[in-house]
């Protein structure tokens, strides 16, 4: 059976985080994905943190499953190569900062009238309007505008910049259910349209509960919560005391509490009146976490979740990147995925965490830069080899990436 997005075309124009993990989400799920990329260098993202001139893991990470062709769009040549193959699709999407595609000359109304179908979908820090609309952002700079930073860190100390990507990869799924929604409402209709997204209003999406739970309204600043300011919903070490060997709590309800005091062979903490409720609990937080944490110093992390989930008891283990591709629910799961990649041999690619009965895809290594230039532009355009080579002798495109050592 065909994957669910089967037939779906995307020409991408994607750089770093927030527009190439929306248009992996989307190829994870069927869609083919043409990945444009500057001649020689492509996506800045290739070389992100690496000493030598091969792909970064990062850039692997997020560009799975896609197609790479190099086109040199300062060449009119090149901008001419790229407006023809815009009719073969049905999105274009990109997320350069503010004004390269109007440089370019590749805004939506020029896409517009060579596709008057095109759903055309950019990503902006601060999107196209508004008084920061020309200023530049990372993920980093939209979780500080949209709050995340703020509400992250101890009661007392300074913001803390949080370790998800939720500025990059959070607007980049948030786009690829924009793009869905523009694209079923194309197949209804017949009519393409325009879809910008910030980044900075998109992180704000993930701070709702945040806003609603303290915040009252926007008229004060939510406070920092650190790892918990209730003892049963709160972060506790564990046997050996490694920097990730932790087990957090998350004991909401009356009957939970209860079973972690049982499940601790604490039951006579339930009937403390120092401990009875959430506020007494509150006030005697120091005796009460180390009284738990007598418990859970006696445990390895993982040992200590599985006796608290068992317990009836919400937990998990503090487990850190290494110990996520080594996980085994996640390996029985399928969700590490064995993939080969032609530059680094096989590797351990984290998955898709849909699963969708009908609808299954194979994860494939990132492409190499160019490597599919020649293959796409015969496919799309008619070309010839000799019409090809003709563009690479321009410096329009270039067919394959070249040698970095």
């Amino acid at each position: 059976m065909p994957p669910a997005l089967d037939g779906l075309k995307i020409l991408d124009m994607t750089q770093y985080e927030s527009g190439t993990s929306c248009t992996q989400a989307l190829a994870w799920m069927g869609a083919e994905v043409v990945k444009v990329e500057r001649p020689e260098v492509g996506d800045p993202g290739r070389a992100l943190m690496v000493e030598d001139w091969s792909d970064s893991q990062y850039f692997i990470t997020w560009n799975s499953n896609k197609s790479s062709v190099t086109i040199d769009l300062t060449k009119p040549a090149g901008r001419d190569v790229l407006l023809k193959m815009v009719p073969q699709y049905d999105v274009f999407i990109e997320n350069y900062g503010p004004g390269v595609v109007e440089k370019l000359g590749l805004e939506y109304e020029t896409l517009k009238e060579v596709h008057p179908e095109i759903i055309y979908a950019q990503i902006k820090g601060f999107g196209t309007s508004g008084p920061y609309a020309a200023y530049k952002s990372f993920d980093s700079v939209a979780q500080a505008a949209g709050g995340s930073y703020a509400a992250t860190g101890e009661p007392d100390g300074p913001p803390i910049m949080p370790g998800p990507t939720l500025g990059d990869s959070g607007t980049g799924v948030q786009m690829a259910m924009a793009i869905l929604a523009a694209y079923v409402q194309k197949i209804r209709t017949g009519k393409g349209q325009l879809i910008e997204m910030s980044m900075q209003e998109a992180v704000t999406y993930y701070m709702r509960t945040i806003f609603s739970m303290s915040s009252q309204w926007g008229e004060e600043a939510a406070q920092r919560r650190g790892n918990g300011t209730d003892p049963a919903i709160s972060l506790y070490p564990c046997d050996p005391g490694g920097p990730n060997d932790y087990v957090f709590i998350m004991a909401m309800a009356p009957r939970m509490w209860k079973d972690l005091c049982k499940v601790i062979g604490r039951p006579d903490l339930a009937d403390d009146p120092r401990y009875s409720d959430s506020a007494k609990r509150r006030e005697n937080m120091d005796l009460l976490k180390a009284e738990v944490s007598k418990w859970t110093m006696l445990h390895g992390k993982l040992e200590a979740m599985r006796i608290l989930c068992e317990g009836d008891v919400p937990a998990s283990a503090m487990l850190d990147t290494q110990d996520l591709y080594k996980n085994p629910h996640l390996i029985e799961r399928g969700f590490i995925h064995e993939v080969v990649h032609d530059e680094q041999g096989t590797i351990p690619l984290l998955g898709w965490p849909a699963r969708m009965s009908e609808s299954s895809v194979p994860i494939k290594g990132a492409p190499l830069l160019g490597q599919h230039t020649a293959e796409i532009l015969a496919r799309d355009l008619g070309l010839d080899e000799a019409s090809i080579a003709k563009l690479v002798e321009e410096g329009a495109v270039t067919l394959e990436k070249k040698s970095k050592v």
